[in-house]
């Protein structure tokens, strides 16, 4: 199982990420459509972006699938980040209490 705090990087794109909360279902992380890799381990060069999978990632944000798991993209890519083929979805930040 991918521990709190583990880094990955994607395959096929310049997306990178941290664990924030980890999850049983973040075995099958994905980032356009190919399996993530801790940083720093070698590439599959054969593989290639999905493009049913190319909505790209946004830097600094955090995104979340149904099981709990939680993401934090330290560097944007193309590749859509996702749970097999389901697509993880953007945290949406809390509002602030009304200050009056």
């Amino acid at each position: 199982m991918i521990k709190n705090g583990t880094r990955l990087q994607s395959q096929v794109c310049d997306t990178q990420v941290i664990v924030v909360r980890s999850a049983d279902s973040l075995d099958d992380l994905r980032a356009g459509g190919a399996p993530m890799v801790p940083i720093g381990e070698a590439v599959d060069e054969s593989l290639s972006l999905d493009d049913a999978l190319a909505d790209g990632t946004l830097m600094g944000k955090r995104y979340v699938d149904d099981g709990g798991a939680e993401v934090l993209v330290t560097k944007a890519g193309k590749g859509t980040l996702s749970i097999g083929s389901t697509p993880l979805s953007l945290k949406e930040a809390k509002p602030l209490p009304a200050s009056d």
